[in-house]
């Protein structure tokens, strides 16, 4: 294990003049691609483990919703033309001549999810799921199924995995607002809320403003009047939430587009602009931790649907933020960190070609904590082997 330990370079985020973060909801065209890789990830690795008591090759990261047409309207309009999804990637699809049912599990999986999670959306009439995966590579998957001495998987991709630690004022509040606008709390007391939320908080000094784009959903608001006032309880939910989190100095605007003297507003049939008004696909939303930050470090690896054996794109990016948290909450001096880890095709997952970490102390060098930092990088690679039933049982977090 190479660990580079040094200073972080600059100053904290929040000393900046300005500060920039987005979240792209549940119901986003882009979030419900890569929920859909990773139900479909999950939906293999347990077909797998039943029928044949391992995890096999596979990598499904690759999703592309393309947005179907509607004619929404106060009181209820229509979908006109359904939304369609392409899932695609590689999956061992044939183990001693037994068919794996990738088809089925992948149009059965995203219709649960679907039905699951946007409480105005039809999955049986409003979307039409395809699935293009091929069968895995000959030579990626015997290199899955190798192991490393010790027994350990072995990378299959050379990538990079980066995360951060702690959260700022900003990021808090950004994921907080999205997270409260479709909690079930408020779906069942405000339906005509829909998933499609995404949330652009900037920061200048110690001022947030926050501008929400927030699906409507057309046959819960009868009229004009109404659509303003279900606008103006959204708000106050955003107001609280940020509050909840600290955010004191906040200011909220929802829906900037609309134009109410010309009718132009955001209403949909479905609660997600999937419905007529945008395409999505898997890895160009919310990073690992669930946000967008471009003035963090961060990489472009999309972690949703590969593998969680052995595919470091997914494994590095979830470890890299544990290693920073677990960093920044456990080790007293510690106020601040940033990690990278590089992999490299055919080394065992839990033995990274480069580990970089930066500190920032609250006292000390950061060559000081090298034993503690050393003593948790290591705690946190040794689960790399354990990390797949995680992302089986309850999911990992990773957008």
């Amino acid at each position: 294990m190479e660990l580079i330990l040094g200073a972080v370079r600059g100053p904290p985020v929040e000393a900046l003049e300005a500060e920039v973060v987005e979240r792209k909801g549940l119901g986003h065209p882009d979030t419900i691609c890569d929920h859909l890789a990773e139900q479909l990830c999950r939906s293999l690795c347990r077909y797998y483990l039943e029928r044949f008591g391992t995890i096999l090759h596979h990598n499904v990261d690759k999703v592309l919703l393309w947005g179907g047409s509607a004619a929404p309207r106060h009181g209820g309009g229509r979908v006109l033309a359904p939304i369609e999804v392409f899932l695609a990637g590689r999956a061992s699809a044939d183990v001693s001549g037994v068919r794996v049912p990738i088809q089925e599990l992948a149009v059965e999986g995203s219709r649960a999810w679907l039905r699951g999670n946007l409480h105005a959306l039809d999955p049986e009439q409003h979307v039409t799921v395809h699935s293009l995966v091929r069968p895995a590579s000959v030579d990626l998957g015997a290199l899955f199924s190798r192991r490393g001495a010790s027994g350990v998987a072995l990378a299959n991709d050379t990538s990079i995995g980066v995360g951060y630690a702690p959260l700022s004022d900003l990021e808090r509040v950004v994921i907080a607002v999205e997270r409260r606008l479709n909690s079930p709390e408020v779906k069942a007391a405000y339906p005509a809320s829909g998933e499609d939320v995404k949330v652009l908080g900037v920061r200048r000094g110690g001022r947030i403003m926050l501008t929400v784009a927030a699906a409507m959903v057309d046959r819960f608001i009868a009229t004009a009047v109404e659509y303003a006032e279900r606008k103006e309880q959204i708000l106050r939910l955003c107001l609280d939430a940020a509050a909840e989190v600290g955010g004191t100095d906040v200011t909220v605007q929802v829906n900037t587009a609309d134009d109410p003297r010309s009718g132009a507003v955001y209403l949909t049939v479905t609660g997600t602009s999937a419905e007529a008004g945008d395409d999505g696909q898997a890895g160009r939303g919310n990073r690992t931790n669930g946000l967008i930050t471009p003035y963090r470090p961060t990489s472009l690896e999309s972690p949703a649907g590969k593998n969680p054996v052995s595919h470091v794109g997914k494994l590095y990016q979830v470890v890299a933020g544990r290693m920073a948290q677990r960093l920044v909450e456990e080790v007293d001096g510690i106020t601040a960190a940033e990690c990278w880890l590089v992999s490299q095709i055919g080394r065992p997952v839990n033995d990274p070609a480069l580990i970089d970490i930066k500190l920032r102390c609250g006292k000390g060098a950061p060559a000081s904590f090298r034993p503690a930092v050393e003593s948790r990088v290591r705690r946190e690679l040794d689960g790399l082997g354990t990390l797949w039933r995680e992302a089986i049982d309850s999911g990992l977090s990773v957008f």
